[in-house]
């Protein structure tokens, strides 16, 4: 995990991915650590960790709590410390939390997506920021996973919609009180990426008029390479937005 002797630092590209242990997460430090990137694996579960990281040498695992801003800091001070730096964080740990209206859902299980989903997110942004900040060279990307939920919500989502909602405030943010720094900001937009999460997505799911449909899904590298493309743009570029999605997903237009 260390970096070898005699490389040019312009060649060390460092990237923080939370909810590396799966689905989106782990398809991202994959495509990172297959392109060259030193990539910190954070996420609860240490050995699923262990399995996204395959014993690559640029791989370094730091179980992490996002909630908890004790970890989190102790996760960005072994980055930094291991690394000297950080260029790239892939904010994408969340939880969907159980499927309830607004008038269904018990308080309880609120707070614990939007801890997750927008506290954990903004507490590694603003850790992330702080690294960014202080390095030489001064700067960086965070890249937010939002969602289609942050444009339209599906029935019984409204934990997990809110505070994707949420998460495009939070990347504005960044981007506007990141300029004078050279810290930017983008969102990605993934709709019906073929993981864990999405396996009920062929078999039938809930629809806005109240029936069941099989919806189509796409290949997660091609999120994750969209991820990387993003993280490997100058620091004079930013992309704002992208949204992408599985072709015929019912999002565009009434469903």
């Amino acid at each position: 995990m260390t970096i070898p002797p005699n490389t040019p630092e312009s060649t060390v590209r460092v990237a923080v991915v939370t909810g590396a242990g799966s689905g989106i997460g782990r398809a991202v430090a994959h495509e990172l650590l297959d392109h060259g990137w030193y990539v910190a694996l954070a996420g609860r579960r240490s050995g699923a960790l262990e399995q996204t990281a395959r014993a690559n040498d640029r791989a370094l695992v730091v179980p992490t709590d996002i909630t908890d801003p004790q970890q989190v800091e102790a996760l960005f001070s072994t980055v930094t410390g291991t690394w000297n730096r950080v260029d790239v964080l892939f904010n994408n740990a969340g939880a969907f939390g159980p499927r309830a209206s607004v008038d269904e859902i018990p308080l309880s299980d609120w707070n614990d997506v939007v801890a997750v989903n927008l506290t954990g997110s903004m507490l590694c942004a603003a850790a992330a920021v702080r690294a960014m900040k202080s390095q030489d060279p001064q700067g960086g990307r965070i890249i937010n996973n939002g969602s289609i939920s942050a444009h339209a919500p599906r029935p019984q989502s409204v934990a997990y919609t809110t505070t994707k909602h949420a998460i495009t405030g939070l990347t504005k943010s960044i981007a506007l009180d990141g300029r004078t720094s050279r810290v930017t900001a983008s969102q990605i937009d993934i709709g019906n990426t073929a993981t864990e999460l999405t396996a009920g997505f062929t078999t039938g799911t809930l629809q806005a008029d109240g029936s069941t449909k099989n919806e189509p899904v796409f290949d997660v590298h091609h999120a994750a390479r969209a991820v990387r493309q993003l993280a490997e743009l100058p620091l004079e570029v930013t992309v704002d937005s992208l949204v992408i999605t599985a072709t015929g997903m019912p999002f565009t237009g009434r469903g």
